[in-house]
């Protein structure tokens, strides 16, 4: 079962989990991550400086060990959706989503015709280099891909309804820092109005059918929003979860003194 099959039938306690990765582009990420339990990884090439190329192997290693590969890409430009999911990904997360046009023609970029206008490469990295029969590797593309639209400015807050109606659209992700920034409160995360946003999102992804996922800092902060209606968590950054570790270590030896 692909990881978009998944999400769509599990219940709350059996939602995939996964983690983001920002920094750790390394050959074992995905073993790590797997030999951790997750069940995905998010690639992030919006703030990380990370190429295609550098996707395109760690793409190749999750499929070596059953993570499913998920792309966060810079915007929602054709080549950059596209081209992440030629190399591998099993879906794209794409930020800033603000309407239902956008969020249409990101769903347009992952699907090939007549579902979509995504171009036609096959026996490639995203079908594992197999021959085969186009009609079936197109099928199984547009049956796994993942279409993730991130809602972090008060535009994306304001057109979710329209945005999660999008037929496609598989997972509503709140940018909870972006949001804040763009909403004038950056990093007040207890704000009204940004509770406000959070609430409408997670509402709105239900009334539709859609998921709502979110990136958990930690577990008091997964229990927080597990509770305000969001099923899909990324466990923390590659980087964050590094330092925090080796913090609580170094702490913990130098009070032996």
């Amino acid at each position: 079962m692909t990881l978009r099959e998944r999400i769509h039938s599990a219940s709350g306690t059996t939602m995939p989990v996964g983690s983001m990765v920002l920094e750790f582009f390394v050959p074992g990420i995905s073993r790590m991550a797997r030999a951790a339990g997750a069940d995905f990884l998010i690639f992030d090439t919006e703030h990380s400086g990370t190429g295609i190329e550098a996707i395109k192997a760690q793409c190749a290693a999750c499929d070596g060990v059953g993570i499913a590969p998920v792309v966060r890409v810079p915007e929602h430009g054709y080549h950059f959706v596209a081209g992440a999911l030629d190399a591998g990904a099993h879906g794209v997360m794409v930020p800033m989503v603000g309407t239902a046009t956008q969020a249409r023609e990101i769903v347009s970029y992952s699907h090939y015709p007549p579902a979509g206008r995504r171009g036609a490469a096959f026996s490639i990295a995203h079908d594992g280099y197999r021959p085969g029969a186009p009609r079936e590797k197109i099928a199984d593309a547009d049956a796994r891909t993942l279409v993730i639209a991130m809602i972090e400015t008060p535009e994306g807050v304001s057109n979710v309804d329209d945005i999660a109606a999008v037929p496609g659209v598989d997972v509503l992700w709140l940018g909870h820092f972006d949001l804040t920034n763009f909403m004038g409160i950056p990093g007040e995360f207890n704000h009204p109005d940004y509770l406000a946003a959070v609430a409408k999102i997670a509402r709105v992804a239900g009334k539709h059918g859609k998921v709502a996922g979110v990136m958990a800092a930690d577990e008091t902060w997964a229990r927080d929003y597990h509770t305000r209606g969001f099923r899909l968590f990324a466990y923390g950054l590659d980087a964050h979860l590094y330092q925090r570790a080796l913090m609580n270590g170094i702490e913990t030896i130098r009070n032996l003194a």
